[in-house]
């Protein structure tokens, strides 16, 4: 009798090793995707069970009963984060939930570019790859306020930089991750303006760096052209600044901004009108922002691009003229 005991003890003790060494294996076996990356989405309140199930529904030849147990008895079933998930070939089921423990989601990214305007914003969102377009359908109206900024324009509302976002996210949710850094970095713009600036608002500060951004070949010609148009500002000379008259053509403008154009008046031509256009003309940049607030002390009232991205600034306009005749027509002869 004792020894027929011990057998069975052993048996079970044999059977025991046995799977936890299956266990062990398949632990570390990777789930068969038929050599595919499978696209996993959970949403939050996901129960552990139907996680286990997702991942077949993916398409991971696995057993659903398997996977739930181990996501049970690892003890970090509720540790498992919602969110976009990738199951890439030589996934295996204990890299799965640490994966989905960590929250590494499978992200995209898209960049806004520093001068674009909102038309290539939205060119750029229509392009980003599993982005959902939900703002597709809308027009600018609708979105500022589904954004909660009814009744403003959205140029110049979106701080250019790189943004991640998970795939099948909103394309709403980009634009709102932009907004509010647009936000925080147009406030410390503001909040470190010179003593004096001629700009009543930050959304003063954000047309003004808007014009320096299009107008900036040189990074370190900013301040001085900040300068050139925070003096104009000052005394009540129009600013006469090329990109906004660009702007105000909008889709008809052809490439060739021609002396008709700048006689044309619409609301963003500051050659026809004094003061600030009504709205930004694209997106700044943190240097642009904090040029608008803290510009160069220069007595320069004109400047012209040299040819090579950087600028001649002149305080008269006899030497603006001489600039404009060395630099310009000078140039367009030599190409000639």
């Amino acid at each position: 009798m004792l020894k027929g005991l011990k057998t069975f003890v052993a048996s079970l003790l044999i059977l025991g090793l046995a799977l936890g060494a299956g266990a062990f294996w398949w632990l570390h076996q990777p789930l068969d995707t038929r050599q595919a990356t499978l696209d996993l989405s959970i949403e939050p309140g996901t129960s552990p069970k139907a996680i286990a199930q997702a991942v077949v529904d993916a398409g991971a030849d696995t057993s659903p009963d398997l996977l739930f147990a181990w996501f049970r008895l690892s003890g970090q079933s509720r540790q498992m984060r919602a969110g976009s998930y990738e199951i890439a070939p030589g996934t295996t089921p204990k890299s799965l939930l640490s994966m989905m423990v960590r929250g590494e989601e499978s992200l995209r990214s898209v960049t806004l570019v520093e001068g674009w305007n909102w038309r290539q914003v939205r060119q750029a969102l229509a392009k980003a790859e599993n982005l959902k377009p939900d703002s597709r359908a809308w027009d600018d109206e609708t979105l500022m306020q589904q954004l909660g900024r009814s009744g403003l324009s959205p140029e110049g509302r979106f701080y250019p930089d790189t943004y991640s976002y998970a795939k099948g996210a909103s394309d709403v949710t980009v634009l709102q991750r932009a907004m509010k850094a647009m936000d925080k970095h147009l406030k410390l713009a503001w909040d470190a303006r010179q003593a004096g600036v001629p700009l009543k608002s930050p959304e003063d500060v954000l047309i003004l760096a808007s014009i320096i951004e299009k107008e900036t070949g040189k990074g370190s010609d900013r301040p001085l052209i900040s300068g050139v148009f925070h003096n104009r500002l000052r005394i009540g000379m129009r600013l006469q600044t090329d990109p906004t008259v660009i702007y105000g053509l909008g889709e008809a403008f052809d490439g060739n901004l021609r002396r008709v154009h700048l006689t044309t008046d619409t609301p963003w031509n500051t050659y026809t009108r004094g003061g600030l256009p009504p709205t930004p003309i694209a997106m700044p940049g943190k240097a642009a922002l904090m040029a608008a607030v803290q510009p160069a002390s220069t007595p320069a009232l004109y400047f012209v691009a040299k040819g090579d991205g950087s600028s001649h600034f002149s305080a008269t306009l006899d030497e603006h003229n001489r600039a404009v005749n060395r630099y310009q027509r000078g140039q367009k002869n030599a190409n000639e």
